[in-house]
């Protein structure tokens, strides 16, 4: 019987996951191999193994290409046999294959699944940093269009196929919201890869925790690649980002994750790195303060050992500032500075900077420090001088990595473009960086170095910042070039208005529909030089309403037409689409208050300076609407409908003091003084009710109700006093004198109400003509009261005139028109009168001789 081959070491797959991290991270401080490092061998047993080591060895190479080669077989056979009708199906029956191809018998354990695992891995892995070295570090070379192509595969089916998928690859990215900022190329890599993570990431989590971390990667490059911050992929770069400083922001946890494989003191090497690319995830997202800070409940990244050196080398770095010798240039790059008498002997400032070694972590470090001095710093001409330090610090070592030098140029060409004198040289400097990332060294496997742990614009991202560069300078046809062979269309037309070629912007992006009539950002651009709607619903359309800039461009346009309801509900559609675009939130919150949807209003600009907390305007819009009167009145309005009548008068007197005594909503005033009314019966049949209510309770309730009405009573006392009472207000205020006994004060302001219903239109409105009968009666009715209680006539007296003063000018005025069976004008209030004059000519008798009251006929 033959001997069973050696089972394979339990740490090949890690071994691997290590191998293909340290092709992004810095190079280990030692050379000399760690002490177990022959403790897992290549698996050479499996024959799965020797793939997996020759993809492994590929990806370090940085021979990307080769390394897809090699690992893509294994899985793609699968699905090749047929011919790809679509992308979209290709790819889910890809990802297919790749899960049934990582379960194989269904065991989850075991040299065989830790060698498929490494092969998916690997070719996820490869395909990520294809498209970074073709995107981003360079140097760009030839790569088939399909992460997936092999030799096996029939041409046939796949040789026209690159421009169509590429395109779906796009439009698969844009259906979070964005539109993909420029013209990239290998944008099916990206899918590829995403693909082949989230397949490792369905097994067990435990078997590759650095999955994560480069789902994590990923994620930070799709968001690179777009035009706007999205909302979709900040919250998988938080799900991901948080996993990744659980596992690997704490020294502990790395070292026992690869304790057997790490060189000495390369754990702090990867906790460094971690806690380094979570904190330029959140200066992405403008979340500087949450930097390398998980989330509750998922663990907490202590501080990464070595730290301490690390922050010492930091503060020589940023304690003194290189000067710079004028041998070259008589432009300085910074002021020269005396001499400092602190330091001893003749070392100077210049010669301490030199001495100062920062390790390649500390560099990427002083950089994003860099980066939030420039952000946090105001905008003018010492922002940049608050940056050099920094950018001095770097320039002054000898080795530094790719991305490190070429993020470290970038800034200096940023700050001395912002100087008359230096913006030639910044121009010449921008020149020379492109011109670099297309040379042949360093090699690709040296330029991903890093590549995550720096804030590195892509090419097209590059070469957009060149070409305003260029038109800063006046080289406006230059930058029209770069702009069209970018397919920045916005930058494109704004070139062309500068030139006044409007219509040759026009006819350009026409051609460009006619070539890929789907692409949604040719149609958004139309429309914002023809100014036309249908244009904006056209890139809706062929977005699948997938579209936020085409629905921001409808909910402008809604705006400048004033139709604010349309634009606030299309700015609601746009901002589900992606939250993240803080002109958004505010432009939101404008439309909301003009459509007086002031709660609406306030939450859009808080959610504005969450986002861009310097946001001053949006900070005064909130200052301003907490103290609208607008915002209180309908506080005071949903008050009411909880039955807080406290609050409810609490908050209409807010509105009085806010509008300066104009503003005040009697409907509601109307609808408390029914409330009141009726509190002193249901305190009446509580005390009458022994099961109900105590006597306590009942007088409890009592003095609740008398102090809402002299809350009640200050308001209405308030309005009257500031002049701007009306028949309503003093028909209330009557109401109230009556509530609270005072039958003299309550008839005069019924007089007063009735006064102030008399005019010329008085007896030709006949809502205005009821009023006024009704409050005629309420005064009457008022004036017997008086006479009962007092046993004076003179309230009858005075009822007696009003209403024979009422009677005579209506007969006046609607004479000749009694007779006119068909018009029934005052028929209603007619009736009111006969019912006011029968009680009171009853009453009248019995206290002395009836006068003559003139007669009016009735039609009946």
């Amino acid at each position: 019987m033959a001997a069973s081959p050696d089972p394979p070491g339990p740490t090949f797959l890690r071994e691997v996951e290590l191998r293909l991290l340290r092709c992004t991270l810095p190079s280990p401080p030692s050379p000399a191999a760690p002490p177990s490092a022959a403790a897992s061998p290549p698996l050479r047993h499996h024959p799965l193994g020797a793939v997996a080591a020759s993809a492994v060895a590929a990806v370090e190479a940085g021979e990307y290409a080769a390394a897809l080669a090699t690992a893509a077989p294994h899985f793609l056979p699968h699905v090749a046999s047929d011919a790809p009708l679509s992308a979209e199906r290709f790819y889910d029956a890809l990802a297919a294959a790749a899960e049934e191809f990582l379960r194989g018998d269904g065991e989850e354990v075991g040299e065989g699944f830790e060698c498929r695992c490494a092969v998916v891995l690997s070719a996820a892995v490869a395909a990520l940093l294809a498209f970074m070295q073709q995107n981003v570090t360079g140097p760009p070379v030839k790569y088939s269009p399909f992460p997936f192509w092999t030799s096996s595969l029939d041409e046939r089916w796949f040789s026209n196929l690159e421009s169509e998928w590429d395109a779906w690859a796009s439009a698969r990215l844009t259906s979070i919201g964005s539109h993909v900022h420029g013209k990239f190329s290998l944008m099916q890599f990206i899918v590829f890869a995403e693909l082949m993570l989230t397949c490792v990431k369905s097994l067990n989590p435990t078997d590759c925790c650095t999955v994560s971390w480069w789902l994590f990667r990923l994620s930070m490059v799709q968001q690179n690649i777009v035009d706007e911050l999205s909302s979709a992929l900040f919250d998988q770069v938080q799900e991901y980002k948080n996993k990744t400083l659980v596992r690997f922001g704490d020294l502990e946890n790395v070292s026992s994750y690869w304790a057997p494989l790490l060189f000495d003191g390369e754990g702090s090497y990867f906790v460094s790195a971690a806690c380094l690319e979570a904190g330029i995830a959140e200066y992405k997202y403008c979340r500087i303060d949450q930097s390398s800070r998980p989330a509750s409940g998922e663990g907490k990244a202590r501080e990464p050992p070595g730290t301490q050196d690390d922050a010492v080398a930091l503060k020589n770095a940023r304690s003194s500032v290189p000067s710079e010798s004028d041998e070259v240039s008589d432009i300085l790059r910074m002021p020269r500075l005396v001499e400092n008498e602190n330091v001893s002997g003749n070392e100077n400032p210049k010669d301490l900077c030199k001495k100062t070694v920062l390790t390649a972590v500390q560099q990427a470090a002083i950089l994003a420090e860099c980066l939030h001095v420039s952000r946090r710093s105001r905008h003018d001409e010492m922002s940049g001088w608050d940056m050099a330090p920094y950018i001095e610090s770097i320039d002054y070592q000898e080795e530094t990595y790719f991305v490190v030098r070429s993020l470290c140029d970038i800034l200096r060409i940023r700050w001395e473009s912002t100087r008359n004198r230096t913006k030639q040289r910044a121009l010449l400097m921008m020149q020379n960086l492109v011109e670099d990332v297309g040379n042949d060294f360093p090699v690709a496997a040296q330029r991903a170095k890093l590549v995550f742990g720096v804030q590195v614009p892509t090419l097209p991202a590059l070469r957009k910042e060149y070409g305003e560069l260029l038109i800063s300078c006046g080289i406006v046809g230059e930058a029209l070039d770069i702009f069209k062979d970018l397919e920045l269309w916005d930058n494109l037309i704004y070139c062309y208005r500068l030139l006044g070629k409007v219509a040759d912007a026009t006819s350009l992006i026409n051609a460009r529909i006619s070539v890929t009539p789907n692409d949604p950002r040719l149609w958004c651009s139309l429309g914002d030089v023809t100014n036309n709607d249908d244009h904006y619903k056209k890139a809706l359309e062929v977005s699948n309403n997938k579209s936020a800039r085409a629905l921001r461009s409808l909910a402008r346009s809604a705006y400048n037409r004033n139709d604010f309801h349309a634009s606030k509900m299309l700015w609601e559609s746009a901002l589900a689409l992606n939250s993240l675009f803080p002109d958004g939130w505010f432009a939101y919150g404008t439309v909301a208050w003009k459509d007086k949807d002031l709660q609406k209003a306030v939450d859009a600009f808080s959610r504005s300076v969450q986002i861009d907390p310097e946001n001053g305007e949006a900070w005064n819009n909130i200052a301003c609407l907490r103290n609208s009167w607008e915002v209180w009145d309908n506080y005071s309005k949903v008050l009411l409908d909880t039955g807080s009548i406290q609050q409810t008068l609490e908050a209409v007197k807010m509105v009085l003091n806010l509008s300066s005594n104009k503003r005040f909503n009697v409907d509601l005033l109307e609808k408390v003084m029914v409330m009141l009314e009726e509190q002193p019966t249901h305190v009446s049949n509580a005390q009458g009710a022994e099961s109900v209510s105590s006597t306590s309770d009942a007088t409890q309730e009592t003095r609740k109700s008398n102090q809402l009405l002299d809350i009640i009573g200050d308001i209405l006392q308030q309005i009257v006093r500031s002049g701007g009472s009306n028949s309503e207000i003093w028909g209330l205020f009557a109401r109230w004198h009556k509530a609270k006994g005072n039958l003299i004060a309550c008839s005069e302001a019924l007089l007063k109400q009735v006064r102030s219903l008399q005019g010329s239109g008085l007896w030709h409105d006949e809502s205005k003509f009821t009023k006024y009968a009704q409050a005629s009666l309420q005064l009457c009715k008022v004036y017997m009261e008086i006479s009962s209680s007092t046993g004076s006539r003179k309230e009858l007296f005075s009822a007696e005139m009003h209403l024979k003063s009422s009677l005579k000018q209506n007969a006046g005025s609607n004479r000749g028109r009694w007779e006119d069976e068909g018009d029934q004008l005052l028929v209603a209030p007619m009736t009111c009168w006969t019912g006011l004059v029968e009680p009171f000519d009853s009453h009248l008798e019995s206290r002395s001789p009836r006068q003559n009251i003139p007669e009016f006929p009735l039609k009946k």
